[in-house]
């Protein structure tokens, strides 16, 4: 017995030991049981001698048989398939824009009974929570916007850079947010080309490439009127969200809003053409007799990367690809969407030729027309001026009335453009305009233009017949107006009739303040002579420009070098606007004195930014607003840099300062002021010798009053009118 015993320790024992050890590994393996645990057990049960079924049966019991539920009893309701549980909509916003349609999907998504939960990914961690969607059930938006530089807004800067990071690092797995399903929708601006809604379409490709599902493909609004699919930004997202609404629905009832493949052993396509042997056959049939049916299909989601498109449209040809054949494909794919971009701009040719968009769309018009601008045609508009305002009731005029002798009560503020080139960030009018590189609208003619202008603010102008406070005597001189201030918004001195409606201005006598935004050095070369001609200089560096006045050429910064220089070739007046924006452009007094000496101006106005309260055009804030006397000290200090400049005048109520030229101090005064009338003359000599008979600047002076000169006790304000101190601050800070 000793002996059988010891044949069985050592010969059975460890065949046997080997045998059930890598039994209960598979098993353990298949089970999801642990290696470790395994290998004790089966150390357990040889140690004990004991492997008989009793024992194999209490370490993993036999599963028990499903208890068939009785006849005719109670039961439960089925549960009902959850396929969408919510929609969680993020988006990214620094001019409000993205945010507003946020808010707009969501109420839409809310009509529908499903959840919804808008986030700001500026307060959204995705290392924490974004592998959380994979399992929710949840769609995922993402609303973003591309700016100039193609960089998202500041609020997204950390999420794009974690997704392109995670995109790109192995340790995050190609899988990762498999199972994640979302949508992606792109504010940008076509004006920028190649970085036009570049954050938008990364987002999508970024998510992509971590095996995340889009339901749909990527949305692209366009901010540049001409360009946009819809007519504008607000109605390519329009458009889009009613596409995504639809798939939506389908997703929820658990359709793929997609036409079903036929699961038949044959040629895409033939199910149309009556090939299909599995419907000939019936139900469950194939070619060789009956055959389990195949589970569903997946819900198929939309693509529209060229990685995929590529990599479908070869597998649709063929399953194997062969490597000698990937540059074959890839120089296929490029030639095909160079193709369709020459089809599209000769598509674009064709349609601009037939007839071009109108500048003031449905949606621009109703913004517009709620800020209180009457608009003329389709590109132009007027608007009455607070100064206008303030100086019929005898309350002071405007800071050129201070240093030009302007009537502020008989000035008209308009424009011939409504468009530019700009999106400076203190911008009052709040961005609603359009903006652009070049004219591509239908064009007014410059008399209908003016003559509407005209009526429009005499309307304006009798609406105050009878308003406490008003003088009478300035309501009847204000129906005669005198001045145009073309700075009213976007960039006049695009209108390619410009010179046509300068010339009707002063055929009836009134004249022309025109204000450019140094983007357009052609243009300023060849303007007509105009009374004055104002040059916005925002910064003196190249940097601080582009974050000041984010142009849209992308070769701004010569452009604007340019423009002064074009401004020293004019022999009539002519001023560098200076807006001092507190921490962005104060401290660049060395640079200013190089922009001088590069345009020689007459004068040059240096003015406070002014603050028009929260805002989603910019972020500035009443931080970056310099006090009065900071901007007096700025301007003594830009003046002790300057040779044959000092300071000629002051508007202390709108923090603002003139610098002239000393040829314009004779015999010890100052001569800013205009002799309108004389100037009025000299247009009319130049335009009947065809350009023959020229003036210049100091032909048209007028001597500048005592209380308007700097040092005077009144600090620029007229002493005929009566100051007048706003208990509360009015919401209509605009004026020229």
């Amino acid at each position: 017995m000793d002996a059988s015993l010891d044949a069985w320790d050592h010969f059975y024992t460890p065949l046997i030991s080997l045998w059930v050890n890598r039994f209960y590994v598979y098993l353990g393996l298949a089970f999801g049981v642990s290696l470790c645990i395994c290998i004790q057990v089966v150390t357990k049960k040889l140690g004990d001698r004991s492997l008989g079924k009793s024992s194999l049966q209490k370490t993993f019991p036999a599963p028990v048989a499903p208890v068939a539920p009785v006849a005719n009893g109670p039961t439960s309701p089925e549960k009902k398939e959850v396929h969408v549980s919510g929609v969680n909509i993020f988006y990214a916003s620094q001019t409000g824009t993205a945010k507003g349609f946020a808010a707009s999907l969501a109420k839409a998504v809310t009509a529908l009974d499903l959840p919804v939960v808008v986030i700001n990914l500026k307060e959204y961690d995705p290392d924490d929570h974004l592998g959380e969607e994979v399992t929710s059930k949840n769609i995922c938006v993402f609303l973003v916007a591309t700016y100039t530089d193609g960089r998202p807004p500041d609020s997204a800067e950390w999420f794009c850079k974690w997704l392109e990071e995670a995109s790109n690092d192995f340790r995050f797995g190609k899988t990762y947010l498999k199972g994640m399903r979302y949508a992606v929708f792109g504010l940008g601006n076509s004006v920028y080309e190649s970085n036009f809604n570049k954050v938008g379409k990364n987002i999508d490709r970024w998510l992509w490439m971590l095996s995340a599902r889009r339901v749909m493909t990527c949305g692209e609004g366009d901010g540049n009127v001409v360009k946009s699919r819809h007519g504008s930004l607000e109605a390519d997202f329009a458009a889009w969200q009613a596409r995504f609404l639809s798939r939506l629905q389908d997703l929820s009832r658990g359709s793929s809003g997609e036409k079903k493949a036929c699961r038949g052993s044959h040629r895409r396509g033939s199910c149309e053409k009556g090939g299909c042997r599995v419907k000939k056959e019936g139900k469950g049939m194939g070619p060789a007799g009956p055959q389990r049916e195949a589970p569903e299909e997946k819900e198929q989601f939309e693509t529209t990367s060229e990685e995929e498109s590529g990599a479908e449209d070869h597998q649709s040809r063929s399953s194997v690809m062969d490597v000698e054949d990937l540059g074959k494909m890839m120089s296929s794919m490029k030639k095909a969407k160079k193709e369709k971009e020459q089809q599209d701009i000769q598509l674009d040719l064709s349609r601009g030729a037939r007839e071009k968009r109108e500048m003031i769309t449905p949606a621009l018009r109703e913004a517009l027309s709620k800020q209180g601008y009457q608009l003329i045609g389709s590109h132009s508009g007027v608007k009455l001026c607070r100064w206008t305002k303030s100086m019929l009731r005898g309350r002071g005029g405007c800071y050129k009335h201070t240093f030009y002798g302007i009537e502020s009560h008989r000035c008209m503020e308009t424009t011939p453009s409504l468009a530019c080139a700009n999106k400076c960030v203190f911008c009052w009018r709040h961005h609603t305009n359009p903006v652009g590189t070049e004219w591509r609208w239908k064009m007014d003619q410059p008399d209908m233009i003016l003559r509407e202008a005209v009526e429009n603010h005499q309307n304006m102008i009798k609406q105050f017949k009878g308003v406490p406070g008003v003088k009478a005597s300035r309501l009847e001189e204000g129906l005669q107006v005198k001045h145009c201030a073309l700075s009213l918004v976007g960039e006049p001195i695009m209108y390619p009739e410009i010179n046509r409606f300068l010339k009707l201005l002063h055929q009836h006598r009134i004249s022309s303040f025109l204000v450019t935004n140094a983007q357009f050095p052609t243009e300023i070369r060849n303007l007509e002579p105009v009374t004055q001609l104002y040059v916005s200089v925002d910064a003196s560096t190249k940097d601080s420009l582009k974050k000041i006045d984010r142009p849209l050429f992308k070769d701004f910064w010569q452009r604007f070098l340019n423009s002064l220089r074009a401004l020293a070739a004019k022999q009539q007046r002519t001023v560098y606007r200076l807006t001092l924006v507190k921490a962005w452009n104060v401290d660049e007094l060395r640079a200013y004195v190089e922009l001088v000496s590069l345009g020689e101006p007459d004068f040059i106005e240096v003015k406070g930014v002014t603050y028009c309260g929260e805002s989603s055009a910019s972020n500035l804030t009443m931080a970056n607003v310099p006090w009065h006397e900071e901007v007096v000290r700025f301007v003594e200090e830009l003046v002790d840099l300057l040779p044959n400049y000092e300071i000629a005048c002051e508007h202390e109520h709108s923090n603002c300062l003139l610098i002239a030229h000393t040829k314009f101090k004779i015999d010890g005064e100052w001569w800013t002021w205009i002799d309108y009338d004389r100037f009025q003359d000299l247009i009319h000599e130049y335009e009947t010798s065809r350009g023959s008979k020229t003036f210049s600047a100091k032909d048209y002076v007028a001597r500048t009053p005592p209380w308007a000169v700097f040092g005077a006790s009144e600090r620029g304000f007229d002493p005929k009118d009566t100051r007048f101190q706003r208990k509360n601050k009015s919401k209509d800070i605009s004026g020229c």
